[in-house]
């Protein structure tokens, strides 16, 4: 029985071995290198997969690949984006060299669209496409930054320069509102108002920028809309990417300060202009307070991402850690996300999806642009610390603060505030996003999306007793508010696809309901017995203001569908309609529909050019449509009732009075477009060209009606009503070529160049409408003015004529009053010989004449070299930060101290120092804003191949870069991108109208970067 057994397990292990044999002896090794048709480039991240398997792998960066098949029977498949795909049977090959075949510069290439897709070459409408690598040419905290100068068109600007998690505006084609927002739609993987994801986590972005592309979007498609799709998992093998960044960071620029003896000189001067006989008490310190504040920077960014799957499955999972340390001392930022997208193919007929993404980010914030509220400008460490004097000390002799500045307004130091302010914001974002795509006859699909986000938002200021002058007679002060957004959608929809005669026919038609739910809650107090607990100790508070909160909902619900067809590869039509009904606007007027139409037409394709050697591609584009704007607080329309205090019996009770009266017929800001395009290709489309001409009319502007007359009793100031109208209109162009392609040495160019034109059209009454920048404790309350025939946002004030010499005034023009030789003179408007409020006029533009982008990529071999200028070209400034220098009651600069008027220094155009401007808002300090930025330039290398199969790697990339490092302006101040909102404050209508003020603003950094990419 024994020898039975023991011939069993022989026969077995001899089984065993055979089959093992045979399993080895058919599974085989094959390599091959993968290039372009068109140049014969190597191809890098090609994609190669074992027919009906999961095994797959990917090129490298020479175009070298190495994969494991299960036999001679086995076919490769290489697919690669922008290229025409091959399918290769194996036989009895051990190397394969293939050659995929580009179809005229990516034409063939799917581009996002609302609710669907279309091939590049069967677009109608104006859309930019920003490439991944593009967005990740250097560390950014959002997908925003990396906008900037990429797109023709669209400019985008940080709303508070290099502060660490400062918010990012972005504008297409201009401001389309003025009360209403003017910022793009983003929706992100059908997500409809989602936030940006990281970077890194981007596989595409598409910027709808007319009619024909955003109609689709309706009410929220007048300002443009931005479509991000998130990486996705690919069948084959596991891939796993890590990504590292650390950048050094400094600020970009300082000002040239007087030292503490020019400084004591400048006051004496002073002193002895005004007739004051005493010399001013210089102090025994020398002290550089911008040195102070000012810090070197870091940002580190780590990724990691999962990718992987099967015919049936596929995923992509992603964690990223962001952090920046600013240039100014104890402020920061940071941020945690992840991102999940699962999708799998249940049947032949029904397919499902998740994407899940959420990120924890902490602020802690540097005080800066004050709106003057607090103790004249004490809250702004940038301008304070080029106010307060110089000659004073950081700290007493008994080691506490000094707060003895010892001209101007009594201010904290800045230092101090820097470092005992405390400003803590901490945000969590969670988004989820469920599809179910289901073919339910042939070309027949129904595709439902349910999707849910949350935003919290908690602020929490606290402002210490050590703090004197802006907290320290309130025994503290803490302020807490919290932001609490939620938003369900819901989203399902039809597409139909079929040949139609010698054309193709796509129809869409389906409806959307989406929620929004806001909530807020605000609450301050003062006089803390301790400093200890920040602003978590309210309950140890003597003194609780009255605090408030609030919610509000908004529901949107639309049915829209749009018409595709193509006929015989040469013409095109595209046609939207969009029904969308918003609780926000008034029972009147809650349903709008939203139409567009655009024709194409491929000239390339006619007999007359297909065979051409110099045009391979030549469409001609135009559009018309109309896109609304739905971005006005939830009860606009309806009449409203506000508290207050008051007093019966001699005790205080609350009451209410009218706030604003009910308007029935407010209704959507809606925007008129034409859109006319070409698309060009040379030279087998080694240079592309897209220009666009476009207007956009935006009537029905939603304004405040000031004709209320205000015996009714209302106490609302912003009671709205459509009563304006602006227009837009300007150029774009974009230019891709390709300059060289060799072997081993590739230089491709992409630029892109905009220019918008905006006139204001219509106000209410036609009569000028002043608004406000400047901090409230300057001596004017209007800086810049809406007027009817003239461009959004012209400064407005007196205009400087130079320095009065003496004698008689030259013949019109006047002094401020008390004018004496060395003072400023204006031109007098009325004539009446005095200057007063009705010689103000428009005395500067800050819109640009255009915006631009350029970049050069360079490779050779294993290396590259990526340069990107980005500039903008005839905005005006309007730099504050001056007024404030220039008043004698703060520091100044070494060039306003040296060039200023003396009676031995009379040929000059700058007034005498002490003189009696009083903080004017006069044309002296309206600048040019105009620059070109070395945006960043880059040195990549990736190891050879030959050195990552030893260490069992896919890729190995090394990086260095640069950002900021170089600016070419005229303007004298920190930086040319500015974005000071003023006392307004930053909301819709600051954004849009008060333009290109300067103060206090956080300075622009200068980063030096390392990043290392490894693929496995």
């Amino acid at each position: 029985m024994k020898n039975k057994v023991k011939l069993v397990r022989a026969y077995f292990l001899t089984f065993l071995l055979f089959t093992a044999a045979m399993a080895n002896a058919q599974q085989k090794s094959v390599t091959g290198k993968v290039t372009a048709g068109d140049d014969g480039m190597p191809l890098p991240g090609v994609n190669i997969s074992v027919k009906g398997s999961t095994t797959g792998t990917s090129t490298d960066f020479d175009g070298i690949y190495t994969i494991d098949v299960p036999g001679d029977d086995a076919v490769l498949i290489y697919s690669f984006i922008g290229f025409v795909s091959q399918e290769v049977p194996v036989g009895a090959k051990n190397e394969i060299n293939v050659i995929l075949q580009t179809d005229a510069n990516d034409l063939e290439e799917v581009v996002v669209v609302g609710y669907g897709t279309r091939k590049k070459s069967d677009i109608t409408g104006a859309v930019s496409s920003v490439k991944s690598e593009e967005l990740t040419a250097f560390p950014v905290a959002s997908a925003e930054q990396a906008l900037q100068g990429r797109a023709a068109g669209v400019v985008v600007q940080s709303n508070n320069g290099g502060e660490p998690g400062a918010p990012i505006n972005i504008k297409i084609r201009g401001n389309t509102s003025i009360n209403a927002s003017s910022s793009p739609l983003i929706v992100v993987d059908g997500f409809v108002g989602a936030s940006m994801p990281q970077a890194n986590d981007i596989e595409s972005m598409e910027v709808l920028k007319d009619a024909s592309a955003t109609a689709i979007y309706g009410s929220r498609g007048s300002n443009g809309v931005v479509l991000v799709t998130t990486k996705k998992g690919k069948s084959g093998r596991l891939n796993v990417e890590f990504n590292t960044t650390y950048a050094i960071q400094n600020t970009s620029n300082s000002l040239d300060l007087l030292n503490a003896n020019e400084f004591a000189d400048y006051q004496n001067q002073i002193r002895t202009n005004n007739g004051v006989s005493s010399s001013y008490p210089q102090g025994t310190a020398d002290t550089d307070w911008q040195d102070l504040i000012y810090t070197t920077g870091s940002t580190q960014n780590h990724q990691l991402s999962f990718s992987g799957g099967s015919d049936k499955i596929n995923f992509y999972a992603s964690t990223n850690y962001f952090k920046q340390d600013g240039i100014i001392i104890n402020s920061d930022y940071t941020k945690l996300s992840f991102l999940s997208n699962i999708d799998a193919q249940v049947t032949d007929k029904l397919k499902l999806g998740m994407n899940l993404s959420g990120n924890r980010a902490t602020k802690n914030g540097a005080s800066t642009k004050s709106d003057g509220s607090v103790s004249a400008g004490g809250d702004d460490i940038i301008t304070l610390a080029m106010r307060y004097a110089p000659d004073q000390p950081v700290y007493n002799d008994d080691g506490s603060y000094n707060f003895g500045n010892t001209v101007g307004d009594p201010v904290d130091n800045p230092y101090a505030i820097a470092k005992e302010r405390i400003d803590e914001t901490k945000a969590d974002n969670f988004r989820a996003n469920f599809y179910a795509n289901y073919d339910i006859i042939e070309n027949l699909t129904f595709k439902t999306t349910f999707g849910f986000s949350t935003d919290n938002q908690t602020n929490g200021i606290y402002l210490p007793r050590v703090l004197t002058q802006t907290a320290g007679g309130d025994g503290g002060r803490a302020i807490v508010e919290t932001d609490k957004k939620t938003s369900v959608l819901s989203e399902n929809y039809l597409t139909y696809n079929t040949e139609l005669g010698k054309g193709n026919l796509t129809l869409l038609a389906g409806y959307s309901y989406q929620k929004t739910v806001s909530e807020n809650f605000y609450s301050e107090a003062t006089g803390f017995i301790t400093d200890a607990f920040s602003y978590y100790g309210l309950g140890s508070a003597t003194n609780v203001l009255q605090p408030d909160s609030s919610i509000s909902t908004v529901e949107i619900q639309s049915q829209f569908g749009r018409v595709n067809y193509d006929y015989d590869d040469k013409y095109l039509l595209t046609a939207t309609v969009r029904r969308d009904g918003a609780s926000n606007f008034a029972a009147n007027e809650k349903y709008a529909i939203f139409p567009s139409a655009a024709l194409g037409w491929k000239m390339s394709n006619e007999n007359f050019l297909k065979d051409s050697e110099t045009i391979s591609n030549l469409k001609l584009r135009a559009s018309y449509g109309v896109t609304g704007n739905p971005s006005i607080g939830a009860y606009e329309s309806l009449a409203r009732f506000e508290t207050l205090y008051a007093s019966s019996n001699g005790e205080t009770v609350s009451a209410i009075t009218p706030e604003q009266p009910e308007n029935p017929d407010l209704k959507w800001e809606s925007s008129y477009q034409t859109n006319l395009g070409i698309d060009l290709g040379l030279l087998n489309n080694r240079i592309t060209l897209s220009l666009d001409y476009y207007n956009i009319d935006t009537k029905d502007l939603i304004l405040t009606d000031n004709s209320i007359t205000e015996y009714l009793g209302y106490t609302g100031d912003d009671i709205l009503a459509n009563v304006g109208q602006i227009n837009n209109k300007g150029f774009e162009i974009a230019l891709s070529t390709r300059n060289i392609a060799t072997d081993n040495f590739r230089w491709t160019t992409d630029f892109n160049w905009a220019t918008n034109k905006n006139e204001v059209v219509k106000l209410v009454n036609n009569a000028d409408l002043f608004y406000n920048a400047a901090p409230s404790y300057f001596s004017h309350d209007r800086s810049y003015v809406l007027r009817v025939g003239e461009e959004v946002g012209l400064f407005w004030g007196y205009d400087y004529a130079g320095v009065f010499q003496g004698g008689s005034l030259p013949a019109g023009t006047a002094t401020l009053s008390g004018g004496v030789a060395g003072d400023p003179l204006f031109k007098d408007i009325d004539n009446s010989g005095d200057i007063t409020e009705a010689d103000r006029t428009t005395i500067g533009n800050p819109n640009a004449d255009y915006t631009f982008g350029i970049t050069n990529n360079f490779t050779y071999k294993n290396f590259d070299l990526s340069i990107f200028f980005q500039g903008s070209q005839g905005g005006d400034i309007f730099n504050m930060t001056n007024v404030q220098l220039t008043n004698g009651d703060a520091n100044t600069t070494r060039d306003y101290f040296n060039s200023a008027w003396t009676s031995s220094n009379t040929d000059t155009n700058t007034p005498r120092v002490g003189n009696n401007s009083n903080r004017e808002i006069s044309s002296r300090f309206v600048e040019d804003g105009s620059y070109v930025r070395l945006k960043n330039i880059a040195v990549g290398y990736n190891l050879p191949s030959d050195v990552i199969e030893k260490l069992g790697m896919e890729n190995i990339r090394l990086s260095f870069s640069a950002q900021n490092l170089l600016t070419f302006t005229n303007y004298s101040g920190l930086d040319p991108e500015v974005s000071y909102f003023g006392r307004g404050g930053n909301n819709n209508t600051s954004q849009n109208t008060a333009q290109g003020f300067d103060f206090g603003n956080y300075p622009t950094v200068k980063s030096f970067n390392f990043s290392l990419n490894i693929k496995f």
